[in-house]
């Protein structure tokens, strides 16, 4: 397992921007797909952003397409998401998972690291 903390959430109104970061420690980096979660209360967690090994191939959700950048610096073992234009429907703990799988886009399976989450609030 790589292990994985979340950073730069927080409170933030509509129509504002964060950065969110994960930082992996432990078996290489480049070894796992990468990707970026949230759940909001009463909800299932769901797939927000997923970046292949080399970052050459990304998927988002539909409902973030043109707001969210995911990317990864695979020599400073840190992947990011940029999330632009944020909507109150974004708040949720978001989270960073890592999968040693085959990649498939947001189907992309076995995301068995995962980060402890960060909060991000977007206020109406």
């Amino acid at each position: 397992q790589v292990q994985l903390v979340e950073s730069g959430g927080g409170l933030v109104q509509a129509g504002g921007s964060l950065r969110l970061s994960c930082a992996a420690s432990g078996r290489t980096f480049s070894a796992y797909v990468m990707g970026w979660f949230r759940q909001a209360p009463g909800k299932e967690r769901e797939l927000v952003a997923a970046i292949s090994r080399s970052g050459g191939s990304i998927d988002y959700a539909d409902s973030v397409k043109g707001r969210f950048t995911i990317s990864r610096d695979n020599a400073k073992n840190t992947v990011y998401l940029q999330m632009n234009s944020l909507k109150p429907d974004d708040t949720a703990v978001y989270y960073c998972g890592a999968s040693i799988s085959t990649w498939w886009g947001r189907s992309t399976t076995n995301f068995g690291s995962w980060g402890q989450g960060t909060q991000v609030t977007v206020s109406s």
